[in-house]
């Protein structure tokens, strides 16, 4: 009896905790409109950065999965139980502290949203000139729709001067304050482990998750959530990494042996004065050049530039964690992404010294970045600033007249980039990525034009077929347009893909296909690399390469001065006795390298993860 009876005290103590904790709570007319004013500026908040401009509402874009509300009103009242550490009339104030602090953070990720296509982060309190991009004209950001954010802090200070007398003898509640602080750590963490341990949710909804698009991972949190969840993610793996004087040793000297001293050959300042653009085009394999499916070309303009192109067909992708974003970075850097994460996202405040414009820049070169999606898309904008860029477009600065899947189609986006390159500064750099051949190839059925068999018609297959085809059309388009705005003569186009299609997210499928082909069924990790010059005569080359030799190879071209500290993992490939590429898996493609040898290369993958954590690229400090 004596422990039943202990039991039922329990039990009782608890009910009547949690009872007349939630009936004080309820009471709390403060309390009350508090909670809802900052769901409300929530909700208004997610649907604001649906759009690109932060101004209205993009319908089409404002949900990746099924929100997660109470994981809302979780953060909200983290938030709020705070007042319920103070008394009398400055339990009053607390709440207008709060919502003011939220609202605050709110505006402050809309407009820095509106400039970078990212939010704050905490990067920034470490990286002060990530803030650059706002500067003294921060007010421009101001939009009047802002304005919503803080009518209901007007009237929180009215209901206050109303209601204050009614807290005159409010006592500091430590119940309030346990009942809203820890019930909703509970709850976060059960769905913490259902949603991201185990799957047990809707589809693509994450919780404590950095998922691609930082659009998804605010829509997943709210800015509460988001931004205490940066804070942890910054101390469990962004803390910067300090090298200490024999780790930097070990790096200079592993630079110094990879390096090759050769006399200039042919290809020296071969392009020297001309204008660079250069074209990433979304899951761009190599086997479809020059092949084709039922008769018919699958990438006939490429094919076609050939003739007046540097073909390297034995080149590779290098891509990890960040897919898309790894390519920009490897491309425009020569070094490879971390391993744990996208390195965009966890060091977009990295500079690196002798990236690709910077080289530009100090030959007299103008340096443009342009994409046809989101400037917060794997926070790619941020981080090619940082990289070096004098400019960078995103979706937001074209017109968004013709959506395919993911964005804004390739055939608006280029006919539009023709016009912005035709305004660049002269001699300019111009780098740019398509959207619409990115998985699952959901071309609509009007814009396919290839001819094929119903089982390859239905199959991933056949859509990435049609899907390129689609793209190659509009890349001939974009040359075409160039050359009737009298820029192709002086210019070179460097064409290459960013990783792999379909044979990257689909090859069992592919090697399961009926009647399938050994060209493309071969999951070789290549994409094409194409250096084009109008009336140049056009050469395949055959050395082994990846996408970390692009930014030496097209400096070596362009006659940019050799850098005092060539820290760059990747080599001049039209210069070169060795012929080798190291894999993000860990593997090495290679012919007659030593084992020896090909341990010292495979070292690349970690030392660049070491390097990078400790920025060690601005200037090799």
């Amino acid at each position: 009896m004596d422990n039943n009876s202990n039991l039922y005290k329990i039990t009782s103590y608890i009910g009547n905790f949690f009872k007349n904790g939630f009936n004080s709570i309820s009471r709390d007319k403060l309390f009350k409109y508090t909670f809802i004013a900052i769901f409300l500026k929530t909700i208004i908040f997610l649907l604001l950065i649906s759009d690109d401009n932060a101004v209205s509402v993009n319908f089409k874009s404002v949900l990746y999965s099924m929100p997660p509300i109470l994981v809302y009103f979780c953060f909200i009242a983290l938030i709020l139980s705070f007042s319920y550490l103070f008394k009398n009339k400055w339990h009053c104030w607390s709440f207008l502290f709060l919502d003011m602090l939220v609202t605050l953070i709110y505006i402050g990720d809309i407009w820095y949203y509106r400039g970078n296509r990212s939010f704050l982060n905490y990067h920034m309190f470490g990286y002060t000139s990530n803030l650059d991009n706002l500067g003294d004209s921060i007010f421009a950001m101001f939009r009047p729709i802002d304005l919503i954010f803080i009518v209901d802090i007007i009237l929180l200070f009215i209901l206050i001067i109303k209601n204050k007398k009614d807290y005159r003898n409010f006592k500091i509640s430590m119940k309030n304050f346990l009942l809203l602080f820890l019930i909703p750590i509970v709850y976060l963490t059960y769905c913490h482990y259902k949603v991201d341990k185990f799957r047990r949710s809707y589809e693509n909804q994450y919780i404590f998750y950095k998922t691609w698009a930082q659009n998804q991972t605010m829509t997943n949190l709210t800015p509460i959530g988001y931004h205490l969840f940066d804070i942890y993610d910054f101390y469990k793996e962004n803390k910067p990494y300090t090298l200490t004087s024999d780790e930097k040793n070990e790096a200079i000297n592993w630079f110094k042996n990879k390096n090759e001293d050769l006399p200039d050959n042919e290809y020296k300042d071969m392009f020297k004065g001309k204008n660079l653009v250069i074209l990433q085009v979304e899951s761009l394999e190599n086997f479809v050049i020059g092949n084709t499916i039922n008769g018919q070309e699958i990438t006939p303009n490429l094919n076609k530039i050939l003739n007046n192109s540097f073909y390297f067909n034995n080149f590779h992708e290098q891509t990890f964690n960040g897919t898309t974003s790894d390519a920009e970075l490897i491309t425009n850097t020569s070094v490879f992404p971390v391993r744990s994460g996208g390195t965009f996202f966890r060091f977009p405040t990295n500079s690196y010294t002798n990236s690709l414009p910077n080289i530009m820049r100090e030959m007299g070169y103008s340096t443009l970045a342009s994409h046809p999606d989101k400037g917060s898309y794997w926070n790619w904008l941020q981080s090619l600033k940082s990289i070096g860029y004098d400019k960078c477009l995103d979706s937001a600065s074209f017109e968004q007249d013709d959506i395919i899947g993911l964005g804004l189609s390739d055939e608006s986006f280029l006919k539009q980039l023709a016009d912005t390159i035709e305004t660049q500064p002269k001699p300019f750099l111009s780098y740019s990525i398509t959207l619409t051949s990115h998985t699952p190839f959901g071309l609509p059925e009007d814009l396919k034009t290839l001819d094929l068999e119903p089982e390859l018609k239905d199959h991933i297959l056949g859509k990435y077929f049609d899907s390129i085809r689609y793209t190659d059309k509009q890349i001939g388009n974009f040359l075409d347009t160039l050359d009737s705005k009298g820029l192709l003569d002086n210019t070179v186009v460097v064409i290459y893909g960013d990783h792999e299609g379909p044979n990257k997210f689909f090859g069992d499928e592919i090697k399961n296909i009926k009647n399938g082909e050994p060209w493309f069924q071969n999951n070789d990790r290549k994409v094409p690399l194409i250096m084009f010059s109008k009336g140049m005569e056009g050469k395949t080359f055959n050395t082994i390469g990846g996408q970390c030799d692009t930014l030496p190879t097209i400096s070596y071209l362009f006659g940019a001065d050799k850098p005092e500290s060539n820290y760059y993992f990747g080599r001049n490939l039209l210069n070169t006795n060795k012929d080798f590429t190291v894999l993000s898996d860990r593997s090495i493609r290679s012919n007659n390298m030593s084992e020896e040898e090909k341990s010292d290369m495979l070292k690349s993958i970690d030392l660049s993860d070491k390097l990078i954590r400790a920025n060690f690229f601005d200037g090799g400090k």
